[in-house]
């Protein structure tokens, strides 16, 4: 943990997973924040990494403390939230024999995860536990458990060699096609009503990213909105910014969105707090989605130019390109429509 750059942790404690407890005792280098309920541990997690930039990291014993991290871990999967979740367990010899506080953590964590995995040998415990960080932070961050039997964790390992801690977030501008970028920027170019929609995903992505958002959409000249996840991506304070979309959003952001010829999706997914009923969504307008999870492109709205990238990759790139080409379409008739929705 310590040399995946873990500073703090949040937990609770219990027979199973005590061995660790006491490891953390005997080293100072780790804090640990003692919760109240597991749940509550993994969303103290999910706090501490939007803010951090890190990897939150909760510690909780078996049975009833893992099968408590369930809320928190979906919610940090939905949400893309990078969390560690190592959970104590039963004596490897007493898998399976229900066991008191026994569970199938693997089982119940499967679609509540990115990955899990339940330790069979101490010496694979760093490996595993770099390759959680990796897998955490990695593409479209989300949840990973490690589940840990408690006669592993009062065993010596070997010495395993140190390794760099991943970055956050990975760069994908290598998998960009320049032609995918060339065509998105002529899109932009020629519409008459674009719609910026920005999601959790820029947020995620970092500052760098938000801000070659706010410069892309300002030179374009277009309105901008954003989900709840991507608050703070784009100033509230600037004239472009029709405010939240959805159905607790405002009533401009929700008729551009539905009058657009063209929107923009960047690191948001069209969920159905977005979209209502589909068949309804957004009737006039194509679509460009920029998102680093292949699985959320075409899901649920069909797009007519899918990017698969990191939104700050992409970004840099569009804008590149949108000032290689021609000035924009006038968007005077578009900002006078939605100025009477205001």
């Amino acid at each position: 943990l310590i040399e995946m750059g873990v500073t703090t942790l949040f937990g609770y404690p219990g027979g199973a997973v005590l061995p660790l407890y006491d490891a953390l005792f005997e080293d100072a280098r780790l804090k640990h924040v003692l919760v109240r309920h597991e749940q509550a541990a993994v969303h103290a997690a999910e706090g501490y990494a939007r803010t951090t930039g890190k990897v939150g990291v909760v510690l909780v014993t078996s049975g009833p403390g893992v099968c408590n991290t369930i809320s928190g871990l979906v919610d940090a999967l939905c949400d893309s939230v990078p969390i560690v979740c190592i959970s104590g367990q039963v004596s490897s010899l007493l898998l399976g024999t229900d066991a008191f506080q026994e569970c199938d953590a693997v089982g119940l964590t499967r679609s509540a995860t990115k990955w899990n995995h339940q330790i069979k040998t101490v010496d694979e415990v760093a490996g595993v536990v770099r390759k959680a960080f990796s897998v955490a932070a990695g593409g479209r961050p989300g949840p990973v458990v490690i589940d840990f039997p408690k006669d592993l964790q009062q065993q010596l390992s070997k010495p395993q060699p140190a390794l760099r801690a991943p970055a956050l977030v990975v760069p994908l501008a290598n998998r960009i096609s320049r032609e995918r970028v060339k065509t998105a920027a002529a899109m932009i170019r020629a519409a008459k009503r674009p719609v910026f929609y920005g999601g959790g995903g820029l947020v995620n992505s970092g500052e760098t990213a938000c801000a070659r958002f706010t410069r892309v959409v300002q030179a374009t000249g277009a309105p901008c909105t954003l989900t709840l996840m991507g608050l703070g991506a784009y100033p509230a304070s600037d004239p472009q910014f029709l405010g939240m979309l959805g159905m607790h959003g405002t009533v401009e952001a929700n008729l551009a969105m539905h009058e657009a010829d063209l929107i923009i999706a960047v690191g948001a997914r069209f969920d159905d707090r977005i979209t209502g009923r589909l068949k309804d969504f957004a009737p006039h307008a194509k679509k460009i989605h920029i998102d680093i999870d292949p699985g959320s492109i075409n899901k649920i709205v069909k797009v007519d130019l899918p990017m698969v990238a990191d939104c700050g990759a992409a970004l840099a790139l569009l804008e590149e390109e949108l000032a290689a080409q021609l000035a924009p379409t006038d968007t005077s008739a578009w900002w006078s429509r939605i100025t009477t929705w205001r």
